[in-house]
């Protein structure tokens, strides 16, 4: 009742606010953006360019369809070209505008930094205003100087519109017409590059700006503009989908051209772009564009029920969560209907009940647990449905979780030819691993090289005994140390919780192929196991200490779409190797002792030598490593997973010292201490465990009243999908250690969540060919083909700040369609493991 009241009063604030402005776009105080009806402007509330995360964006009608409206130095930039640094954003409803203050460049990313770029050598700062006038806004750009002649035809203001949306729809500009085309088209045009002009903003840059370049050697994708496409049509005024009045927006320019670019002609992920070019001498106002977008009277958005594309177990919770616009207070009755070969039969259920606001939208929840009937079932409300799903004793038996290891896993091994049948999904990769990588170096996607190698291999050195083993992380065919034991260690864990012996995969290690669907006899998990191993404790092996990760070593190679056979030539010892790295970095050395341990327990009577090599590398990396406050945790994880493996007296002795810091981060560290705290059956021990515990749960329900999911959603750049399936893993040992004091509800909420119960209108699983709806475009090797990976778990709806969720269906947009290694997928086939064992306990076949 109180948040019902809440929304009744929020309602009416907002009927009062909207018939104000009705028909005008009005910057709402308390959302922070310009509002009118289902359309919203907004400008500078998001903090990522690189993925179209930022600058003027606009949605209608439920649908984000044009962002990153800012000034650039290229008319298609890319992931790699240099972005303004925001310095303040000044919103004021008194005058209805939105004033930010820019600057270029951005000193801290010049040649440095997780994502390095080469600024042009321009100095300034300049101001973006955005206003509402009626039924536009209009967008003012401000300069502090006039534009370099070396630089005239090169800055401008750009918008980016979706691509997906608008592939086969129409254009207009002034008289001209034209069609959003399938791919981008030539003619290209040649222009000289702003990298002839780079800038010096690092007296010690850590990157090298001619690798980085590829030394002039043909297409780098951090020169991205000097070969662009031809514009499709240069004018005054540009109309975006003409055809559609829910799409349908104009800009019109009161000073230079509107050009239109398609931003795919040099980079595979590109957008379309409009742009106007600064013009020689321009300062104040050097670009105005009046934008106005069709507004649709009466449009509401649709209500959009959420529930598990895969379905449901009889005995488990199951609410649907059905999404509102928060203008709309019609309530209709939600119903669940029983699908039989006869029609639907209507089951008759109590109303839905109100939960609040959430983001921008208003949530019913609709709880049908009772209903225990096996069959098929659909939700009905108003004018929508839910995606039909199951409910069944069967449903996590087959083609939920298995996905994960009969794909997914093996189309990541490294090191590996990977053949399905008639199909090969990648050839043998990567055997000329890997060279050592130069020192005092800041190499792309974040690593970098100190002062010295650590190891007694000097840079340039091949590094023999690393090319075995070893998952591609995500599409960019690296090997993080993190990512391989990180995934080695889940694997093992779900073993051992769930005895999983499951084999339909072939993987013969010496001759380098794996077939899937092809039984060997042994169980895929641990082989998948035994393959992350190879890998980290290989490369301990060779290199003395662990690595920081492989990966290639120049850009071209890094952004290959593809056959990750096609990366290298096979061949020890040239300049197209990989490199390796290594670091000094106690956390991540500690954590990596506590998997390595682990996974020794699941390997013995496998690959015994191997298990005895990981528990060796286990042992030194926790005796060598120097503790800091950083890394107590991970020490403390370390000892508990080596007293699980050994049960010697020395880790039990140093969890039991620990005591007080183990129960004042509790939060932290519980998880895995459960376990422990079992095994040492240490009375004084394990009363303080217990006694730290009600707080911790009280975390929980704190967290899980967050959202109407009963699971906190919150994103920073990637969707939180990763991060929710993580809390479920790691409340599942909390759980099971203390089920008195720890519910099983967060565990049934995470697997929904990522099974399709998530916000926004894209309700797919994302859990790529899992359930009636998943998310079937996923950022994996075959992203090119706008295809998916069965069983990889794609990193789920994002947040456009402040409140827009949304999952689009887009290839390369990795903050929302990533697939990922040491999480991800194995972490959601952990969930459904548990769910099933909650569910039936019930050993896995």
């Amino acid at each position: 009742m109180k948040n019902f009241i809440y929304f009744l009063l929020g309602f009416l604030f907002l009927c009062e606010w909207t018939s104000v402005h009705s028909q005008e776009f009005k910057l709402n105080p308390t959302a922070g953006y310009f509002q009118n009806k289902g359309v919203d402007v907004m400008a500078f509330d998001d903090i990522y360019p690189e993925g179209h995360q930022s600058g003027v964006s606009i949605i209608m009608h439920g649908n984000r369809v044009a962002t990153n409206g800012d000034i650039r130095f290229e008319p298609t930039p890319g992931q790699w070209q240099p972005v303004p640094v925001q310095r303040k954003r000044t919103p004021d409803a008194a005058t209805n505008t939105i004033t930010t203050s820019l600057s270029f460049p951005d000193s801290s990313r010049h040649l440095r930094g997780f994502n390095p770029m080469i600024y042009p050598d321009f100095q300034f700062n300049y101001t973006v205003t955005v206003k509402g006038e009626g039924s536009a806004v209009v967008v003012t750009v401000d300069l502090d100087r006039p534009v370099p002649s070396e630089f005239i035809g090169k800055l401008g203001f750009n918008l980016e519109l979706f691509p997906g949306a608008l592939f086969g729809k129409p254009w207009i500009m002034d008289n001209k017409q034209g069609i959003f085309p399938q791919h981008p088209n030539g003619p290209t045009l040649s222009q000289p590059a702003n990298y002839t002009h780079s800038g010096r903003f690092n007296p010690n840059p850590l990157a090298d700006a001619e690798h980085l370049s590829g030394h002039g050697r043909g297409y780098n994708p951090i020169i991205a503009d000097d070969i662009v496409s031809e514009p499709y049509a240069v004018g005054k005024r540009f109309t975006v989908r003409p055809d559609n009045s829910y799409d349908r927006f104009t800009i019109e320019t009161r000073g230079t051209d509107l050009k239109l670019y398609d931003g795919r002609m040099n980079h595979n992920n590109g957008w379309f772009v409009v742009r106007s070019d600064v013009p020689a001498g321009a300062t104040k106002g050097a670009i105005q564009w009046v934008i106005t977008p069709n507004v649709v009277n009466d449009w509401l958005y649709p209500a959009v029920i959420q529930t598990s594309q895969l379905g449901y177990h009889p005995n488990q919770p199951k609410v649907a969560i059905i999404e509102l616009d928060k203008r709309d207070l019609k309530r209709e009755k939600p119903s669940l209907y029983q699908i039989t070969e006869n029609g639907k039969k209507e089951i008759s259920l109590p109303a839905g009940q109100e939960w609040g606001q959430f983001l921008r939208y208003n949530y019913l929840k609709f709880d049908f647990s009772g209903v225990k009937e096996e069959g098929l079932y659909q939700v009905v409300y108003g004018n929508s449905a839910s995606s039909v799903f199951r409910i069944a004793k069967d449903v996590y038996e087959r083609g939920a979780w298995q996905p994960v290891l009969e794909y997914f896993l093996p189309v990541q091994m490294c090191h590996m030819r990977v053949n399905e049948k008639y199909r090969v999904w990648h050839d043998l990769c990567h055997e000329d691993d890997a060279r050592m990588a130069p020192v005092n170096y800041n190499h792309i996607d974040g690593y970098s090289q100190g002062a010295s190698t650590l190891t007694k291999y000097n840079p340039g050195d091949v590094v023999p005994g690393i090319n075995i083993g070893g998952w591609h992380d995500a599409g960019d065919f690296d090997l993080r140390v993190e990512s391989q034991a990180g995934e080695s260690y889940i694997l093992a864990l779900a073993y051992e919780a769930f005895k999983v012996d499951y084999d339909a995969t072939s993987i013969d290690q010496l001759k380098r192929i794996t077939e899937i669907h092809q039984p060997d006899g042994k169980a895929d998990i641990l082989q998948q196991v035994e393959n992350g191993a190879l890998s980290v404790v290989g490369a301990y092996r060779a290199l003395g200490r662990l690595y920081r990760g492989i990966i290639c070593n120049d850009l071209r190679q890094y952004v290959l779409l593809g056959d990750a056979g096609a990366m290298t030539d096979g061949i020890v010892g040239n300049e197209d190797d990989r490199w390796v790295f290594t670091e000094n970095n106690p956390m991540r050395e500690l954590t990596t002792a506590a998997q390595l341990a682990a996974v020794s327990r699941v390997l013995r009577g496998f690959n015994d030598t191997l298990s005895l090599q990981s528990l060796q590398a286990a042992r030194e990396l926790y005796k060598v490593t120097e503790v800091t406050s950083r890394a107590r945790s991970a020490k403390i994880h370390a000892a508990t997973e080596l007293y699980l493996t050994t049960g010697e007296k020395e880790y039990k002795d140093f969890l039991l010292s620990e005591t007080k810091y183990i129960t004042e981060n509790i939060s932290q560290v519980g998880w895995y201490i459960a376990r422990a705290e079992k095994a040492m059956k240490d009375s004084k021990f394990t009363k303080a465990i217990h006694d730290a515990l009600p707080g911790l749960r009280k975390q929980f329900e704190s967290q899980s009243s967050e959202t109407p999911y009963g699971i906190p959603y919150r994103p920073r750049i990637w969707g939180a999908g990763w991060d929710i399936q993580s809390l479920g893993y790691r409340y599942y040992f909390l759980h099971a250690a203390y089920p008195d004091i720890f519910g099983p509800d967060i565990v049934y909420n995470a697997l929904n969540f990522v099974l399709g119960c998530h916000p926004g209108s894209n309700t797919a699983s994302f859990a790529s060919g899992v359930g009636v709806k998943s998310a079937t475009v996923g950022y994996g090797l075959n992203r090119a083909d706008w295809s998916y990976i069965p069983g990889g778990v794609v990193s789920g709806t994002a947040l456009i700040r402040p409140d827009f969720p949304e999952l689009l269906e887009f290839p390369f947009l990795w903050q929302q369609v990533e697939y990922v290694l040491g999480g991800g997928s194995s972490h959601y086939m952990f969930l459904v493991l548990a769910a099933r064992k909650l569910l039936s306990n019930e050993t896995v076949r």
